[in-house]
């Protein structure tokens, strides 16, 4: 009989070279499942990703520390216990201008993908 469930024991490790820790529990990358990715995110204090304005829906939560959004003209900070919904299509930049690492769970629907994040060239 088929087992109705699956165990993530190995995480997809995703490249960086920023400091910034990925590792994909579920998603394009690890299972192959377009419709969902959940990952596990450590940013160091000072990283930044550039503008982005992503073709999916994405549920942050924050587990240590804090993360700085940038969303359209609004900054938000979000600390340990807080989470974010931020929908498809909307202009975004993700930052951790604070003095300790931030460490949290991102999950986005559809499954994120560099195809669909439309980053912004770095100025």
């Amino acid at each position: 009989m088929r087992k109705k469930y699956t165990i993530q024991n190995n995480p997809f490790v995703v490249p960086t070279n920023d400091g910034k820790v990925i590792k994909e529990h579920f998603g394009l990358a690890t299972d192959g499942n377009s419709q969902i990715s959940i990952a596990h995110m450590k940013a160091p204090s000072g990283w930044s990703e550039p503008f982005q304005t992503p073709e999916f829906d994405e549920f942050t939560f924050i587990i240590k520390g804090k993360k700085q959004f940038i969303i359209e003209d609004e900054t938000i900070v979000l600390e340990a216990g807080q989470s974010i919904k931020i929908e498809k299509n909307t202009r975004v930049q993700y930052s951790n201008p604070f003095n300790e690492p931030c460490e949290y769970i991102a999950i986005c629907t559809p499954a994120f993908s560099i195809d669909l994040v439309n980053r912004e060239p770095n100025e």
